[in-house]
């Protein structure tokens, strides 16, 4: 896998599958938007969705009148479908082309949202990486959402090999920067009709332990 090209993956794979044909299509993406109820998310959140690509959550948040939204996905091709998509409405939304293993903000976010993106982190470096990034890009009373392949899912996507979690690993793996608010296991249904098991966690940022001297 060392000479693995990720973008060129992906780019191939949004150029020649149209959005409604890829296993993770989703019309209205139910879970995703239950966090933003259930937390009580401001409109005027600033919120990055990553690995976003041609998903219709953008969709669904500027219907809810959010004002600050991102999306980051490797592919630029996705992007721009999801551009075409919205029309007008693309001008509202901030759109970056990157790697999130290697993706550096220049903001900090008040929602980070990552479905299905983290767990194409399979390097123990990468993933410290991603983590790094996001505790230092969250404000101190922001929240992260992330939605990875549960142990009951799948190993692989897009032929790709994927890192499963459950809600303990996946809570010991982020308690270093983050307190666990929830866990919940969803069943997504594919295009092809077959059901893959996602866990869904949300957490806040640990707050620094103040230190008294004597």
């Amino acid at each position: 896998m060392e000479n693995f090209n990720r973008k060129k993956h992906w780019e191939t794979i949004y150029q020649t599958k149209q959005f409604e044909d890829v296993s993770w299509f989703q019309p209205t993406p139910e879970t995703s938007l239950s966090f933003f109820k259930e937390l009580n998310i401001p409109t005027s959140a600033k919120i990055i969705d990553i690995g976003g690509g041609d998903s219709f959550l953008v969709d669904n948040l500027l219907d809810l009148n959010y004002q600050d939204l991102t999306v980051l996905d490797i592919s630029a091709t996705a992007l721009d479908k999801a551009k075409q998509r919205l029309g007008e409405r693309a001008d509202k939304v901030k759109w970056i082309v990157a790697d999130v293993a290697t993706f550096r903000p220049t903001e900090k976010y008040d929602f980070w949202h990552d479905r299905a993106a983290f767990h194409f982190l399979t390097q123990e470096l990468e993933v410290e990486n991603y983590l790094n990034t996001v505790q230092k890009s969250i404000q101190p009373t922001g929240v992260f959402v992330i939605g990875t392949f549960s142990e009951q899912g799948p190993k692989k996507c897009s032929g790709i090999e994927i890192k499963q979690y459950s809600e303990t690993t996946m809570t010991d793996r982020l308690a270093k920067f983050f307190e666990k608010i929830k866990c919940i296991k969803v069943d997504h249904k594919t295009p092809s009709d077959t059901i893959q098991n996602f866990i869904f966690c949300s957490f806040k940022k640990l707050r620094k332990k103040s230190v008294t001297h004597f």
